[in-house]
C-alpha cells in the first residue's frame, strides 16, 4: 500500500480532533452567553480573536514545515492547543476566554492545523489532489458533527468539564499518531508522489514538457514572493477571504444560535448543525470529481448552488416547518463543502513546490481575516437589528462573488487536469 494514504488517513485525524476544539464554538457559544450575560458580539470576539492569530501564525507555520521535522511541529502544536482549551474551563472573564480560546490555542491550532497538514498530505498527492483536499475537508467537517457530543457533554457535565474533556482528547490523539507515522515527503520513505515509479515519474514529466500549455506556469519555481506578483494569487487570497472567512464562519458560529431563536431546543438546534456537518464531509468528497471534470467547472455551480439555499432561511421563522432546516443544512453543507477542497486543490495546481507551505499559509491568512470579521460582524448586526435577516443577505452575496472570482482565476487556463 501506497504509504501516501497513512500519511492522508493521519492527517485527517489531526483536523477532525484539532478542529473540534474550535468548531464545537457554536454550542459552547450560547451556553457562555447564558451563564455571564454578555452581549452576542463581545462573546463571539471570543472566536473572531481566535481566528485573527490563527491567520497570522499560518503562513509562518507553514514555512516551518517547509524547514523542520513535520511530526515534531504537528505534536507541539496539538499539545499546545490542548492545553489552551482545557484551560478555558477555569476562565470566568471575557479576557481569559480572550487569551486562552482566542491567542494560545489558536495558536497551536495554526501550527498542528491545515496549513502544514495540507503542505504535507500536496507532497504526496498530485494526480488525486481533489481527492486529498477532500478528504482532509472531510475532516473539517466531521469536527463541525462532533458539536452534537459537545452539546452532550455540556448537557451532562457543564460547558467547563466539556472544554477539558475536548482539550485532553485532541491532545492524546494527535501527538501520537503525528510522531509515529508522520513523515514529510515521499522521498523520506524511498517513494515517489502517487506511489508511481521512478520511471512513471520521468515518463509524466517528460509527457509535461512536450504539453504546451505546462510550459512556462507550471515550470516555475514558485516562491511566495514570486507569487504574489501575480493576480491569480490575490484572486485566490479574496476567495479565501469571502467563501471560508466570511460564509463558512458565519454558518459555524451563528447557525445553532440562530435556530434556537426560531424556538427550538438546545440538542434540536445542534442536531440540525450536525445535519450541516454531515452534509459538508459529503460535499468535501464529492469535490474529488473536480480532478475529472476541472475546478471551475465544479465549483461555480457549487456555489451558485449554496447561494440558492441561503434563500431557505428566510423562511425559519418558528418551528411550524422543521424540513426548512434539514433542507437548509443538506443542500448548503453538500455545496459549501465542496468548496474548501476544490479551492486548495486549486491552489496546489498553480502554486505547488519547495515553498508551498508559505503559499497556503497565506491562504489560510485570507481565510482568517474573513473568519476574524464574520462572527462579530453577525453577532452586531443581530444585536444592533435583532435579527439575523442581514446576515443571510451576506452569505448569498458571498457565494456570488465566490463563484465570480473562480471563473477569473481560471486555473484550467494555466494548470488544466491531467488525467
Amino acid at each position: 500500500m501506497y504509504y501516501g494514504w497513512v500519511i492522508l488517513a493521519i492527517g485527517f485525524v489531526t483536523i477532525v480532533a484539532g478542529y473540534a476544539c474550535r468548531n464545537t464554538f457554536s454550542v459552547f457559544y450560547p451556553a457562555i452567553v447564558d451563564e455571564f450575560g454578555w452581549g452576542r458580539g463581545n462573546t463571539a470576539l471570543i472566536f473572531s480573536i481566535n481566528l485573527f492569530v490563527y491567520g497570522v501564525v499560518a503562513p509562518f507555520a507553514g514555512g516551518l514545515i517547509d524547514r523542520f521535522k513535520p511530526r515534531r511541529i504537528l505534536a507541539v502544536g496539538a499539545l499546545i492547543t490542548g492545553v489552551g482549551i482545557a484551560l478555558c474551563s477555569l476562565a470566568t472573564e471575557k479576557w481569559q476566554f480572550y487569551l486562552l480560546y482566542g491567542v494560545v490555542a489558536s495558536i497551536g491550532l495554526s501550527v498542528a492545523g491545515w496549513a502544514p497538514v495540507v503542505a504535507i498530505v500536496t507532497n504526496w498527492f498530485v494526480r488525486r489532489r481533489a481527492l486529498s483536499m477532500g478528504i482532509l475537508g472531510a475532516g473539517f467537517g466531521s469536527s463541525l458533527v462532533s458539536a452534537i457530543v459537545a452539546q452532550h457533554l455540556i448537557s451532562a457535565f457543564g460547558w467547563r468539564t466539556a472544554y477539558v474533556f475536548i482539550g485532553v482528547f485532541a491532545a492524546v490523539v494527535i501527538c501520537p499518531l503525528v510522531i509515529l507515522f508522520i513523515r514529510g515527503r515521499p522521498e523520506d520513505k524511498g517513494l515517489h508522489a502517487d506511489g508511481l515509479t521512478a520511471e512513471e515519474t520521468q515518463e509524466h514529466a517528460a509527457a509535461a514538457e512536450t504539453n504546451a500549455l505546462h510550459t512556462e506556469w507550471t515550470r516555475t519555481e514558485w516562491t511566495l514572493g514570486r507569487a504574489t506578483r501575480t493576480h491569480q494569487f490575490w484572486l485566490l487570497f479574496a476567495m479565501a477571504f469571502v467563501v471560508l472567512g466570511l460564509v463558512e464562519q458565519i454558518a459555524i458560529t451563528h447557525q445553532v444560535y440562530f435556530y434556537r431563536d426560531a424556538g427550538y431546543s438546545a440538542m434540536t438546534a445542534a442536531g440540525f448543525y450536525g445535519i450541516f456537518g454531515v452534509c459538508f464531509v459529503i460535499g468535501n468528497l464529492c469535490g474529488s470529481f473536480s480532478d475529472r471534470l476541472g475546478r471551475e467547472r465544479y465549483f461555480i455551480p457549487a456555489s451558485l448552488v449554496a447561494a440558492g439555499a441561503g434563500l431557505l432561511l428566510f423562511g425559519i421563522t418558528d418551528t411550524s416547518q422543521p424540513w426548512l432546516p434539514v433542507a437548509f443544512g443538506v443542500v448548503f453543507g453538500l455545496s459549501l463543502g465542496s468548496a474548501p477542497c476544490v479551492f486548495y486543490a486549486t491552489v496546489g495546481d498553480l502554486f505547488h513546490g519547495k515553498h508551498y507551505g508559505r503559499i497556503v499559509g497565506m491562504m489560510v491568512m485570507g481565510f482568517a481575516m474573513g473568519g476574524t470579521l464574520s462572527p462579530w460582524l453577525a453577532g452586531y448586526l443581530y444585536d444592533t437589528t435583532g435579527s439575523y435577516q442581514s446576515t443571510f443577505v451576506l452569505l448569498i452575496a458571498g457565494m456570488l462573488v465566490t463563484a465570480a472570482l473562480m471563473w477569473f482565476v481560471a486555473p484550467r487556463k494555466l494548470n488544466p487536469i491531467r488525467h
